[in-house]
């Protein structure tokens, strides 16, 4: 077998790093690779792995391959990652969070701290909080979960579980929140259980503290907590389908505007807060860089869901009758989406916004970036009511944002009941 001298020449610069790479001559890295963006300290690459990307980054302590052949593309991988067989392009993974084999991750994931995988995982365009834990033969795309406070106390996802990313009109602008931003960064609410062998309809909420019992395909908001979930069966039917009414856009554009905002204040927390933490860290610059690079991706995702299904209006209108509601709702999501995007584009600047914000920093600051504490110990000794702060300043993010959509948008009534 013959080994392309380019790819020679990177792997002995990464064996003469310190990487650990116990069977060279299997292993496949493209020319485009910075071997400077990976660590020599306790990486290990087991046989048959391909990595590539020029902005491929690997921590300290990570492993490799360990179950079965890894193809990296464009990702960044914090300490002590541990990537044991599959494929991965571009995503982040920060520390210790771990994949198990048959892995399929594609871009714009972000999998925090200590999140973990079994085996035959698919993600894509998924946020994963520090602790979350996925079981095996799991489809979880399009959607951020948050709630627990370590890894006896995590949210979970039992196997055989799937998120429905697509509308019966195939849209995808089906985003799900399991849990929200505001709460969750404070690593010090319940956790969520998604029952195996079950799945969400999406664009849903589920809030903090519920169970959804195995079996269970959710279709509706459990915004409320605390509740333990038994789907009904449906009984089987036929009946008439006619594409593109769009009956229920409000609740659509309700759902996509509230995971929007969710991701401006989870890009905020990053760049005001967690970036100390990611500069402690041998290569932090790089994985920090890639996981904006991640909320910048999963930004324009959406908007380019809500966009492509603005443009599927027109035609939506033409089977309503011309001063009708429902008209009348399609014609101005149809027109102003421009400036709806436009609201997601540019950091959270309002003089309320900026004083919660610096109120919540002068104290965190003082308590959380002193010493050599790494950020999960940072987050969880805060005390409540600096955490509230915090809470409060997110929060008051997203709230301006919806608000500001609403008013945009009159005749759609976002976020009303």
């Amino acid at each position: 077998m013959e080994i392309n001298p380019k790819s020679l020449h990177k792997i002995i610069e990464l064996i003469q790093r310190g990487v650990d790479i116990a069977n060279p001559l299997t292993l496949d890295v493209g020319e485009e690779v910075n071997v400077n963006r990976i660590s020599g300290k306790g990486v290990k690459i087991y046989p048959g792995c391909r990595i590539y990307g020029d902005k491929t980054v690997i921590s300290e302590g990570s492993k490799i391959g360990y179950e079965a052949p890894v193809t990296i593309d464009n990702c960044q991988i914090g300490p002590g990652v541990e990537l044991k067989g599959g494929f991965f392009r571009q995503s982040v993974f920060l520390e210790k969070a771990s994949m198990g084999l048959g892995a399929h991750v594609r871009e714009g994931c972000l999998l925090e701290e200590e999140t973990s995988g079994a085996h035959c995982v698919g993600l894509k365009q998924t946020i994963l909080f520090p602790f979350v834990t996925l079981g095996s033969l799991i489809n979880f795309c399009d959607c951020l979960m948050a709630g627990g406070t370590g890894r006896k106390d995590h949210s979970e996802v039992g196997s055989s579980y799937i998120h429905f990313n697509f509308t019966p009109d195939g849209d995808k602008t089906t985003p799900s929140l399991i849990g929200d931003v505001s709460r969750g960064v404070m690593l010090r609410e319940r956790p969520v259980f998604l029952g195996g062998q079950g799945g969400m309809v999406g664009p849903l909420r589920v809030g903090y503290g519920n169970v959804i019992a195995a079996g269970t395909i959710l279709r509706n908001d459990v915004a409320e907590e605390n509740k333990l979930v038994v789907g009904k069966s449906y009984k089987g039917s036929v009946t008439n389908f006619t594409a593109n009414q769009y009956a229920g856009l409000s609740r659509l554009v309700s759902s996509n505007v509230l995971y929007l905002a969710n991701l401006l204040a989870l890009e905020e927390w990053y760049t005001q807060v967690r970036r100390g933490f990611f500069l402690k860290q041998e290569l932090g610059e790089w994985i920090y860089q890639g996981a904006l690079e991640k909320l910048t991706m999963a930004k324009e995702e959406r908007l380019n869901r809500l966009k492509a299904m603005s443009d599927k209006m027109p035609e939506s209108m033409r089977r309503d009758k011309p001063d009708s509601a429902s008209a009348a709702r399609k014609k101005e999501f149809h027109e102003r989406i421009t400036a709806l995007c436009e609201l997601f584009l540019e950091p959270a600047r309002s003089s309320k916004t900026i004083e919660m914000k610096e109120a919540f920093l002068s104290r965190f600051q003082a308590l959380a970036r002193n010493g050599d504490r790494g950020y999960i110990e940072a987050i969880k000794s805060l005390p409540d009511d600096t955490a509230k702060r915090g809470t409060d300043w997110l929060q008051h993010i997203i709230a301006d944002l919806c608000q500001k959509a609403a008013a945009l948008l009159p005749s759609l009534k976002l976020f009303k009941k």
